[in-house]
């Protein structure tokens, strides 16, 4: 497949959706979610009991699932009614389930490269609930080698003394969920913050020297115009994060605005259309880089690529184990996937018992697995096939002929000796051509 084949041959590519309509269009994982069965969880369980591969990393993820508000596209596991005791004794959950996997022969003795706090609003819980369940956490699986530890932030609930704690406990990566700028916005769509709460936050974040910060936006919420989304860049612009991060809006099957189609009947969701959306990330990455960023991935831009990176992203995506904790958490041990209980009680119930609270897995075939790690890094923009030849023992090129040529056909992509290389158009919609890669039985399949 040379370029000059490519500049000939290009067709026409399937026609962009128009309208948002409800289903997950982000694609996090393969095989998809759906996929996942209760009855594949001894696959899991004979893999805790196996030694983890060589120079394999190993990461851990907490899910936080306590929010003050449910926002209105939210698709995660989340609770806004539950107090101080409730909330200590989920932590003491947390912290159980690690104590069982510290004694797990996969997971005993190895110590993590990067520590994921994910939510849900991680930064709910208060200066103490932090700092005991960081403790907690070190004793058990020692943190001395860890490269990177992010933490998900609501601005409405930092202050002050909450983020010299999370400087305190280690934070190297501090992550604002903004989304945007405007209250009008803010509050339609669910969020519980107001605009003047994250300059604020982003001010005290800013002194206390957090080596990385990065903020969220999201492109298409309800009600939002093109002179909206041009003040949510231009505010971003003014405040230069270290790292910029703009997904595009979907409406998942299990959140409040798909709730409000049904019950109006309506298919199509309250929010700009994907050609919309698209054209939004596109200005936004375009003026982002004049101010000398650098697109680093489908979906964030960051700074100073010599001291910037995203190592939970980068190693998930590369086959890391992630040892993942806490209600409705998704995890991956030696290959195999796994899910956790996915409501509180059950969750909180097994953990009282003595057992793990593991819901569903699934143990991917090596076919799987090299698209799994092909597909994520395509979001990239770029990745190299004597990776993967080397890795799995497979040429790419070979192996995936067919979806290589489509993107190329459809002016997407080009092959440059060993390298494949995404365009920024084909970047800007990658969720939707990944699915040229899957199994014919995954296709059209529902994907959570």
């Amino acid at each position: 497949m040379s370029d000059t084949e490519t500049t000939e041959t290009h067709k026409t590519a399937p026609p962009l959706e128009k309208q948002t309509t409800v289903g997950n269009y982000f694609v996090s994982n393969y095989p998809p979610f759906s996929f996942w069965k209760p009855e594949d969880v001894p696959d899991y369980r004979a893999a805790l009991g196996q030694a983890p591969k060589p120079d394999t990393p190993l990461g851990i993820y907490v899910h936080i699932p306590f929010c003050r508000k449910r926002c209105h596209f939210c698709y995660f596991r989340v609770y806004t009614d539950k107090n101080s005791s409730e909330i200590r004794n989920y932590i003491d959950a947390v912290l159980d389930e690690m104590r069982l996997y510290a004694k797990e022969a996969f997971i005993g003795g190895r110590k993590p490269n990067f520590v994921y706090f994910g939510g849900g609003t991680p930064s709910y819980l208060s200066e103490d609930q932090l700092r005991y369940l960081t403790d907690g956490m070190k004793e058990l699986l020692p943190w001395d080698e860890v490269e990177e530890v992010t933490f998900e932030c609501e601005p409405g609930t930092l202050r002050e003394k909450k983020l010299e704690v999370l400087r305190e406990i280690g934070v190297t990566r501090l992550s604002l969920g903004v989304e945007n700028f405007d209250d009008h916005i803010l509050e339609v769509n669910g969020r519980a913050h107001r605009g003047a709460e994250i300059g604020r936050s982003y001010e005290f974040a800013q002194g206390l020297g957090f080596p990385q910060i990065n903020i969220d936006l999201i492109a298409g919420m309800v009600d939002e115009t093109e002179e909206n989304w041009k003040a949510c860049i231009e505010r971003t612009r003014e405040m230069a994060p270290d790292s910029v991060t703009v997904y595009q809006m979907e409406v998942p099957y299990n959140t409040g605005i798909y709730k409000q189609m049904k019950a109006e009947g309506k298919l199509t969701a309250p929010i700009a259309d994907w050609e919309t959306k698209r054209r939004w990330v596109s200005e936004a990455f375009a003026e982002l880089e004049q101010d000398g960023y650098v697109i680093s991935s489908a979906y964030t831009a960051v700074k100073d690529k010599s001291k910037t990176g995203f190592v939970y992203r980068d190693k998930l995506w590369a086959g890391a184990d992630l040892l993942s904790l806490g209600v409705a958490s998704f995890g991956q041990i030696g290959g195999t996937h796994y899910q956790n209980q996915h409501d509180f009680a059950p969750y909180v119930e097994s953990l009282q018992n003595g057992e793990l609270p593991v819901y569903r897995a699934l143990t991917p075939t090596d076919d799987e697995r090299l698209i799994r790690e092909f597909i994520l890094q395509m979001k990239l923009g770029h990745l190299k096939f004597s990776y993967f030849a080397d890795k799995f023992g497979v040429n790419p090129a070979e192996r995936f002929a067919k979806p290589l040529r489509t993107l190329q056909d459809w002016g997407f992509a080009t092959l440059d000796g060993d390298e494949w290389l995404l365009n920024r158009e084909g970047l800007l919609q990658i969720d939707r051509l990944l699915h040229e890669f899957f199994l014919d039985e995954h296709r059209n399949a529902r994907y959570a």
